[in-house]
């Protein structure tokens, strides 16, 4: 994959682009460090990530079903506090919105969204259910709200859907639910059951970001009311004293 953006840069560069040899050496050194970053989070993936994942996951399988869920929460929780792209993201929609929407509020929303989506997958897993009964009513909810809140609060909570299902979802978070499913139901049922994690992140957040923006529209709303009100308590006390 980089080496097809590589290839891309340089038809670009020899066509349009004609960029000083300066800058060509600042983009050669960035392309360094993102090889040898993929090269070293692959590794760590294959030799750590998903072995920790699946052994967690069937460890506390076999101990406990409500402390898997809880557990599966938690992780859930902070594993979009250590999501770069997330933090990127937030970043992005706290400059463009100048302030409007903090980096905080968004990180809270979208990890109580995966920690909430990880926590319900784990659940579907121990009792054997389709994955529609989430997603259907999920998806139902995203759009209702999305006729309630601010277009601006759709669009991110679209594009962070995408973002939380990054790559330590797939790396650390599948493998521990494939772990607990292995333990709780057999390695027969794991692509029925386990599989169908990374939806679930993909979906809370829709929902999780737009009721953040309702929550916003509500108290703007009551903001407004309570101001009105002083003025109108105001403009009698002004009508009193004059009569």
């Amino acid at each position: 994959a980089l080496g097809l953006i590589v290839v891309f840069f340089a038809i670009l560069q020899v066509t349009v682009l004609k960029l000083p040899k300066q800058k060509l050496l600042q983009i050669g050194i960035g392309i360094l460090y993102t090889y040898v970053g993929l090269v070293v989070f692959l590794t760590s993936v294959k030799v750590g990530f998903m072995p920790i994942g699946f052994k967690l996951g069937a460890q506390i399988a076999n101990f406990s079903k409500p402390l898997l869920i809880v557990f599966a929460f938690v992780i859930g929780f902070v594993v979009v506090l250590a999501e770069p792209a997330v933090h990127v993201l937030n970043k992005q929609v706290e400059q463009i919105t100048n302030g409007a929407v903090s980096k905080r509020s968004m990180l809270v929303a979208l990890s109580i969204g995966v920690g909430l989506s990880i926590g319900l997958s784990v659940i579907r897993i121990i009792y054997g259910f389709s994955l529609l009964y989430y997603l259907i009513p999920g998806y139902l909810i995203s759009l209702g709200l999305s006729f309630f809140v601010p277009k601006i609060y759709t669009a991110i909570a679209f594009d962070s859907g995408g973002v939380a299902s990054g790559p330590l979802t797939s790396s650390f978070i599948l493998p521990f639910a494939v772990g607990a499913c292995a333990v709780l139901c057999g390695e027969q049922e794991v692509l029925n059951l386990a599989f169908g994690i990374v939806a679930m992140v993909a979906m809370t957040p829709l929902i999780t970001i737009q009721l953040l923006g309702f929550r916003a529209v509500a108290s703007a709303k009551v903001k407004d009311k309570i101001v009105m009100r002083r003025i109108l308590d105001a403009d009698d006390e002004q009508i009193i004293n004059f009569m």
